[in-house]
């Protein structure tokens, strides 16, 4: 216990000097609409456009988490769900894709604007760390990218929100647990069918790795069909893991 609160000091304090550090090279606007103030602790996002951030509420499909616009009395699975076969349990995701979230996630990703981590976390953080800590969960597991891609980007953004999402709800994280063994094809222009055969055996589990009776909780930054969560699920369950949950920051419609 003594370590593990040291260790939280310890990250305490570098985060602390990572914003201070931002604070000196960027001026204290938002980082999207570079029209108000914003901190680097809000992660350079400001109220104005934190006001087009739209939190994903019921009804929504109780599979995928994909947001219903109308009123439903009972439980529902969507048209997507129903023409592929997914291999977790649940996915949820805390916002929806589109306007200051989607460029973020964006610049996150693609031009490695770190600063927009905290706000991003915590979108994460604030709707899935009172569901994960409602419940027993084993390991906190981001999705690998191939060592390739990640040399290229010089970071795996879903293993940065998963170490803060299992900081947050002391979910040991295991992001050596899962593996990319196969270079994919970029998925945003690809259909439904032409994503889950692009992710075919695109992931394995490290080998010697059993799960018998685990409950995983798998992170990444975005979901749109779910082809890349299902077929990180598929090995994990193929090791025997019990329940394979998913979290995401954001969900694409």
């Amino acid at each position: 216990m003594r370590n593990r609160t040291k260790a939280k000091k310890v990250k305490a304090i570098a985060r602390n000097w990572f914003n201070a550090a931002l604070g000196f090279f960027f001026p204290e606007i938002c980082q999207l609409c570079k029209g108000e103030r914003a901190a680097a602790r809000e992660g350079y996002v400001g109220a104005h456009c934190w006001s087009h951030v739209r939190f994903i509420r019921p009804p929504f499909c109780e599979r995928c988490g994909l947001p219903f616009a109308g009123e439903l009395t009972a439980p529902f699975e969507c048209a997507n769900c129903r023409g592929m076969e997914l291999h977790f349990n649940s996915a949820r995701s805390a916002v929806v894709a589109r306007t200051v979230v989607l460029e973020a996630i964006h610049r996150y990703k693609y031009q490695r604007a770190l600063w927009f981590e905290p706000f991003l976390a915590g979108l994460l953080l604030r709707e899935a760390g009172p569901a994960l800590r409602a419940e027993t969960w084993d390991f906190i597991v981001p999705v690998p990218l191939h060592p390739v891609k990640e040399r290229e980007r010089e970071f795996n953004q879903a293993a940065r929100l998963a170490r803060r999402l299992a900081d947050a709800t002391r979910i040991p994280l295991n992001d050596r647990l899962l593996r990319r063994v196969r270079p994919t094809l970029t998925q945003t222009r690809l259909t439904r069918e032409q994503r889950a055969a692009n992710m075919r055996g695109a992931f394995a589990v490290r080998r010697g790795v059993r799960l018998r009776g685990r409950r995983v909780v798998l992170v990444d930054d975005v979901l749109t069909t779910g082809a890349t969560t299902s077929a990180c699920a598929r090995v994990l369950r193929a090791a025997g893991a019990e329940e394979v949950c998913v979290w995401t920051v954001a969900r694409g419609l």
